[in-house]
């Protein structure tokens, strides 16, 4: 009986540190194939974005500033590697992600349930407000969301974005239009073909301000969204190191800081007219 019972105990003992020896491999494992530790053995992080003004831009001489592109600058910079911007059609990041064409996408993307069925979500490193810019020709007498909802107004966004969720329940009776990128957005509003555009702040205001002759600003403010960094899924340690820079930038006031300057001043403007 006493031979049995070490016998089992034995085979125990083998089971349980097969057991322990196979996690630490599988542990191993997860820690090689992370996004994290390819960046640092590549030296360059690939960072997915997509024009949004102020978020990104090209500047007089072709290249790339906004609030994005200072956040993606200074965690490549934090991480000791060079940035690799990879500007991508808005509609494209996720998949491009998914794929593995991207390490991160960085480009002022709400983390919506919907889209965190397909990626995970950081915590949020700024949040959005979604407000209006109108023709004054064509929408003259409206002066709040409200009035849009009706049959015969047309409100434009971009597309793919949170905005088109909030033109559907805001303004049902309203036709709804899409265009994939802002200069066509924008110009189509300017040109009276549309009411008016509903996408996230500053755009609305400052089209506003660029165009005072033809175009005014609702400052009524619809959805608020957190902006995150977009990940894939499975990868806890990739997650984790964002989170971790995202929070260290937030406590130092970095990110605020960065934040007031894009999106409460002009102080940029010079740069790109």
């Amino acid at each position: 009986m006493k031979n049995l019972f070490r016998i089992l105990l034995v085979i125990t003992l083998i089971f349980c540190f097969t057991g322990v020896a196979a996690a630490g491999e599988i542990q191993k494992k997860l820690i090689r194939e992370s996004t994290i530790e390819k960046i640092i053995k590549s030296g360059k992080i690939r960072v997915g974005m997509s024009t949004f003004v102020p978020w990104a831009m090209q500047d007089k001489t072709g290249k790339w500033i906004g609030f994005e592109i200072d956040v993606a600058t200074q965690l490549a910079k934090d991480m000791g590697v060079k940035l690799e911007l990879m500007p991508t059609k808005w509609d494209g990041l996720i998949p491009s992600l998914i794929t593995g064409k991207l390490d991160v996408i960085i480009a002022g993307m709400a983390g919506t349930p919907q889209r965190a069925l397909k990626i995970n979500f950081t915590i949020p490193y700024d949040y959005s407000v979604e407000n209006m810019v109108a023709n004054k020709e064509v929408a003259a007498g409206f002066t709040k969301p409200e009035d849009f909802n009706k049959k015969g107004v047309t409100v434009i966004t971009r597309l793919g974005v949170t905005a088109n969720n909030t033109i559907d329940t805001l303004m049902p009776l309203a036709t709804k239009r899409e265009f994939p990128d802002e200069g066509s957005l924008v110009q189509e509003l300017i040109n009276g073909k549309a009411h008016a555009i509903l996408i996230s702040s500053p755009l609305p205001a400052f089209t506003a301000l660029k165009y005072p002759d033809k175009l005014f600003f609702i400052p009524t403010p619809l959805k608020s969204y957190p902006i995150s960094f977009g990940v894939r899924k499975g990868d806890a340690d990739t997650l984790a190191y964002f989170n971790n820079w995202i929070t260290v930038k937030r406590n130092q006031g970095w990110l605020k800081d960065t934040a007031t300057y894009w999106f409460q001043s002009q102080k940029w403007k010079s740069k790109i007219q």
